[in-house]
């Protein structure tokens, strides 16, 4: 998931988000509310992570111009302004949670993993598509008990194409997914991704089908024949 990091302390923005990039989310931070206005109106973020008492622009007229901007985004307002008014201010103007400085930081990350559940449209931890399973607290796949032990590149690209089971994602979207404004991803990486993702989904029935000049899509692998005979366009090999 992409998150934007909205604080103008410095100190605890760098905390902050060197815990949600430990847990593999791709983050942005910006410490005012003007650039957090412009980077809202110029990318697309899962999560906004919110403070209000910002230089140059309140967190709440942030808030304000995304809604009215249609920008549908989940935001967690993280602020010391806790009073049952500004509370409600804040989740009139489209807030989604609401968190009062100090916080506990195990408090923080099950809130963000509960935003991030909600913003995919999904009630439950835990997802599955064929023979994998995907636990969305700790972003480990399994197969039955069995982890998955998966580079952290093809990790998050199993995580987006998975959550999107069956329909195609583009090459666009996953790279903005999968990158912060500091990295950088091209096209042709994503393919090698794609490659190595292919053999280690194999084994468990699904394979990343390519939906050619669009993206890609995670789908299910025919069920071997009864017969025995390979699949319709298998490769078997010579005999020696």
């Amino acid at each position: 998931m992409r998150i934007l990091l909205v604080e103008d302390n410095i100190a605890l923005a760098d905390g902050l988000s060197a815990i949600l990039r430990g847990t593999g989310h791709a983050v942005d931070v910006v410490h005012d509310g003007a650039s957090a206005n412009a980077v809202t109106a110029a990318e697309n973020f899962d999560l906004v992570v919110l403070d209000l008492n910002l230089p140059e622009m309140d967190g709440l007229d942030v808030l304000r111009a995304m809604r009215a901007r249609q920008n549908q985004a989940a935001v967690l307002i993280l602020t010391a302004r806790g009073t049952p008014e500004e509370r409600v201010r804040g989740l009139d103007l489209g807030a989604d949670d609401y968190l009062i400085k100090p916080f506990d930081i195990a408090e923080f990350e099950a809130r963000v993993r509960v935003l991030l559940r909600r913003q995919a449209g999904l009630h439950s931890a835990t997802v599955s598509f064929g023979g994998l399973s995907l636990d969305l607290n700790s972003r480990a796949f399994f197969s039955g008990a069995t982890p998955l032990d998966i580079p952290a590149r093809e990790l998050g690209l199993l995580e987006i194409l998975f959550m999107r089971a069956g329909k195609v994602v583009s090459k666009e979207a996953i790279i903005q997914s999968l990158t912060a404004f500091d990295d950088d991803i091209s096209a042709n990486a994503i393919e090698q991704y794609v490659s190595r993702l292919r053999k280690r989904l194999a084994p468990h029935g699904l394979t990343v089908k390519t939906a050619r000049g669009i993206g890609y899509y995670l789908d299910k692998l025919p069920a071997p024949s009864s017969t025995g005979a390979p699949p319709p366009g298998a490769v078997t090999p010579e005999a020696p």
